[in-house]
């Protein structure tokens, strides 16, 4: 079952499939070796707000590397592990985005096999396992591998890795085989801090025929590539930069499957293995291009084989990652998917002439190729087709626009001149275009883009959204219309704006929401407090229309952002970035890339992300405040709210501190409340009905009549209802924002901050949906953290640099919980451990010190036998101890003045002294200090009877003598 009677030198029909090169690794370190076999992890990272992607096999193992993984968990009692993990590595620090499609070896989504050891097996074991794998079951021939190991660091004081070496030489590996290198090349470290240690890679020759090929290893060489990584976890570095030996060594090794399966299948390049030419060959039936041919370069004429790459690699991310949850989104691992997505559409549409829907169809070849390793793929193949087929219109649609936009602005434009900034800027935040596709499709057409004003730009969008809506203020000068156009408009019988379709969207059969875009005319726009009738291109103005979809901000909720359209000019897109009431009139914050005028007939389309975001958050605040009510009693008032796409804050009257239990009630009614998925009614009643509605919710603050009811779970008209008490057991708010029509898609929400403003009145800030999940996963990566702690703690610890590290571990740890995003209730928990942790470790730093000066006291008196004046050097390991070793001394002997130095390994001496009272006042402390630390180039200061201070080394024997020569002074 081992073999397949095939190697690199033979090639042919035997060559054994990437599934079956797959299996064998797993089986070998299963079967062979005891190891436990693990599914993949999702590319979804679990905890760790650092990753977009999960991009390396390691990462569901870091608190075990860590320490921080809890001791009765699953994770802790693994020692030995092999498993095959998805990975992608795209934005962020691993980012091959960009180089995917001009090479025939970078991807964004691969597989990483890999075995590991905790604490159970080392470097003899790891090398010997692989070595065995490589050339007894994979039958790779010896003289065309090469390994390399850890040459030494003299600056970090770290000798070479002989015992690798001599474990590979033990093996049978030839000495020219066997290469030492540097730092940057064999040792490997997780971050700037944390478990560390030497590596031992395997490279592989793909020319052979019995050369040497050493002096290529590590160069870049195309022929002589790594393939296998094995790390050595010994060390770990601390946050001076030390290194420090680790209780435990590991082992973490990674071999990428698409590497191992181009040498195993006798290849060049990745994409022309069996984990890809079936999608290639796919992709060939469903475009117009010729057949891929594995070009790159200047031989890649028209970009097409590049575009074959592209999309192949493309749509295997896409499919793990939506699979995994990760669906394109607008911000995070969700804003890069977005782009992986539009990136393979465009070259599917533009170089591979493909009809819609190809990069979808490719799904069910990916699952072929993949869905025996992750069954999870199978499962979801349906709905992966269905979010690259949406995401695939919606993104045509806005390229088809987008192209005709760029073509008729470079016909306008006078020659060699830049590109228009402002209808780059329309393109990008209204279509969602990303920068690098404007300039590309500029490049094609000879064409820059200014790109210092277009971040310029940028940087006043960023800015302008930083600053937010400040209360009180009257804002910008084209949104808020003063009292004199007011009056203007009104005298010239321009009607206040219907706002009534922002109301207007439903829930489709697939559960989305959808939008209706809104036609109006353009009444009236507004400059510099002017009123105006026409308003140049590039010029910021606020548009006034008839009727709008736009939701004002109000009620505490954000404004929607989206584009309006001339009717008849689609290629046309003024960007709207804010939207204010004033006076019944909707304000439209616009920046106007051609002349607009009065008159003109425009198409409204708002941000849908943005909205439904602002929905969901709105709807949940909602829930928030009846929970609230459910817990702390009928008396809680609503004091104010502030509604973002982000996340939600609610102020109200409280008694007290709102409790752990408290906040962990308040979102448990909450999340009973989304599991019913109650049904969101709203309608619109006279305002004098509505106030004797029984529970009714409201702040105090003027409403509009009729005015709208928000229920959850029971109509309107039943709440209306004369004695109906069915409002005293649901939410029942008057509200003019946009919520959701039914409460299961909040999905979840999470408190993340409870603070009081003022006595009496508590602020809380909640996110919901996958920003709830997330924060709850990184809390309960916190708690793991904290107990790891809170065990090391209950150890007898007799250190006390070890305890020192510890209690600052203990601050740090304090720090990261009160700065990151997670539930309140745990955040509060895990700060009365850590408060009680920190108590703990002052406590035994401080008995440890007592410890150490008592017996270093005991020393200095047996030896001076109470003499009036001792003067001497003891080590110590800091001032405090140095200052406690003088004060046990002169308790124990009143009668003498003690001056001690103590030398540190850094070349500071410290300084401590005490005068006898019976000196005072000829005698004072602080004066001895200072003679003592002048001579050593230093400071010092006190009290006449206690003082300390520091010096230089190279004047420590100066000192001493300075001392006796003053205290013989004085005495």
């Amino acid at each position: 079952p081992w073999r397949w009677r095939c190697s690199p030198r033979r090639g042919g029909a035997a060559c054994p499939s990437a599934g079956q090169i797959r299996a064998a690794f797993l089986r070998f370190f299963e079967e062979r070796h005891g190891h436990r076999r693990l599914p993949s992890a999702p590319v979804r990272p679990r905890g760790d707000p650092r990753l977009l992607f999960v991009n390396a096999g390691m990462n569901q193992f870091k608190p075990i590397f860590l320490g921080t993984v809890h001791p009765r968990s699953e994770l802790a009692q693994h020692r030995r592990v092999v498993n095959s993990q998805k990975c992608v590595r795209a934005g962020g620090k691993h980012n091959d985005l960009e180089d995917v499609g001009r090479d025939t070896y970078h991807h964004t989504f691969f597989e990483m096999l890999g075995n590991w050891s905790f604490g159970d097996y080392f470097k003899e074991e790891a090398c010997s396992m692989a070595w065995e794998l490589l050339t007894e079951v994979y039958e790779i021939p010896r003289d065309r591998l090469y390994v390399t190991y850890f040459g030494g660091d003299p600056l970090l004081g770290l000798s070479a890795d002989e015992e690798c070496r001599d474990v590979w030489l033990r093996l049978g590996v030839p000495a020219s085989h066997v290469l030492p290198f540097p730092l940057k090349d064999n040792f490997w470290e997780m971050g700037d801090t944390g478990p560390c240690g030497p590596c031992t890679e395997i490279h592989y020759d793909h020319v052979g025929g019995g050369r040497n090929a050493a002096a290529l290893v590590n160069q870049g060489s195309p022929d002589v590539v790594e393939i296998w990584n094995l790390v050595f976890m010994q060390y770990s570095r601390e946050v001076e930069g030390n290194l420090l030996p680790l209780p435990q060594h590991h082992v973490d090794t990674g071999m990428g499957l698409e590497r191992l399966v181009t040498v195993l299948q006798n290849k060049r390049s990745n994409y022309d293995t069996d984990l890809f030419t079936p999608i290639l060959d796919a992709i060939h039936k469903g475009c117009r291009a010729p057949r891929y041919q594995g070009l790159v370069g200047g031989a890649d004429v028209g970009r097409v084989n590049t575009a074959y790459r592209v999309v192949a690699d493309h749509v295997r991310t896409l499919c793990v990652c939506i699979t995994d949850g990760i669906y394109p989104g607008f911000s995070g691992a969700e804003l890069v998917l977005r782009r992986i997505l539009r990136r393979a559409v465009r070259f599917c549409s533009e170089v591979l002439q493909a009809p819609p829907g190809l990069l979808a169809s490719l799904v069910p070849t990916v699952v072929e190729v993949l869905g025996d390793a992750y069954p999870e793929l199978t499962r979801n193949a349906n709905q992966i087709q269905d979010v690259i087929n949406e995401n695939e219109a919606a993104f045509l649609s806005s390229l088809e626009r987008g192209r005709r936009i760029i073509e008729r602005t470079v016909q306008q434009m006078e020659p060699s001149t830049n590109f228009p900034t402002e209808v780059a800027w329309s393109l990008y935040g209204s279509l969602g275009f990303p920068l690098d596709l404007i300039d590309l499709m500029l490049e094609e057409k000879g064409i820059s883009l200014d790109s210092a004003a277009f971040n310029e730009l940028a940087l006043e969008d960023a800015k302008r959204k930083a600053a937010g809506p400040q209360a009180g203020q009257p804002g910008n000068t084209n949104t808020h219309l003063d009292v004199h156009s007011l009056a203007q408009l009104r005298s010239s019988n321009i009607p206040a704006t219907d706002d009534s379709p922002k109301y207007a969207y439903t829930l489709g059969q697939h559960r989305q929401y959808e939008f209706s875009p809104c036609q109006a005319t353009v009444l009236m726009l507004y400059r510099d407090q002017s009123l105006q009738k026409e308003v140049g291109a590039g010029q910021r103005c606020g548009v006034i229309l008839d009727r709008t979809n736009f939701y004002a901000e109000q009620g505490g909720q954000d404004s929607d952002q989206g584009y309006m359209i001339r009717l008849g000019q689609q290629d046309v897109l003024f960007p709207v970035e804010s939207v204010h009431l004033c006076g019944g009139y909707v304000i439209h914050e616009v920046t106007a890339v051609e002349t607009l005028r009065a008159g003109d007939q425009v198409q409204l389309f708002v941000d849908e992300a943005q909205r439904l975001a602002c929905m969901t958050n709105h709807t949940a605040t909602h829930l928030l405040n009846f929970a609230l009510r459910r817990v702390l009693g009928d008396n809680t008032e609503q004091r104010g709210s502030h509604v973002t796409a982000e996340r939600l804050r609610f102020d109200f009257d409280t008694k007290g501190h709102v409790t752990v239990e408290q906040l962990q009630q308040v979102e448990q009614v909450v999340q009973d409340l989304i599991q019913k998925n109650e049904v969101v009614h709203m309608a619109e009643v006279p305002l004098a009905l509505a106030r004797r509605v029984q529970g009714l919710r409201a702040v105090d603050e003027g409403y509009p009549d009729p005015v709208r009811i928000v229920s959850l779970g029971v109509p309107v008209e039943n709440v209306l209802t004369c004695d109906s008490e069915a409002a005293m057991q649901t939410s029942v708010e008057l509200c003019c924002g946009t919520h959701l029509l039914q409460t299961g898609s909040v999905e979840d929400l999470a408190i993340i901050s409870e603070r009081q403003l003022v006595k009496g009145i508590s602020r809380v800030i909640a996110v919901t949906g996958g920003q709830a999940k997330e924060a709850r996963e990184v809390g309960q990566c916190l708690a793991m953290e904290v107990d790891s702690v809170s065990l090391r703690m209950k150890e007898r610890i007799t250190s006390i640099p070890e305890m020192q590290n510890l209690s600052k571990e203990v601050g740090q740890l304090t720090k990261v919980v009160a700065s990151t995003a997670m539930p309140q209730w745990q955040r509060r928990e895990l700060q009365t451990i850590l408060k009680a942790l920190q108590r703990t470790a002052n406590t035994a730093i401080k008995k440890l010190e007592l410890q150490q000066a008592e017996k270093a006291a005991q020393i200095l008196l047996a030896k001076y036998c109470n003499q009036p004046v001792i003067i001497d050097t003891v080590p110590a390991d800091s001032l405090s101890i140095l200052m406690k070793v003088v004060n046990q001394l002169c308790d124990k002997s009143p009668g003498t003045s003690v001056l001690l130095l103590s030398p540190q390994a850094s070349g500071e001496v410290l300084c401590a002294c005490q005068v006898s009272k019976n000196c005072l006042p000829a005698f004072s402390a602080a004066d001895w200090a200072v003679a003592v630390c002048t001579q050593m180039e230093g400071k010092a200061g006190g009290s006449p009877i206690v003082a300390k201070g520091s010096g230089n080394a190279k004047g420590m024997q100066g000192a001493l003598t300075t001392a006796l020569e003053f205290a013989q002074s004085k005495l």
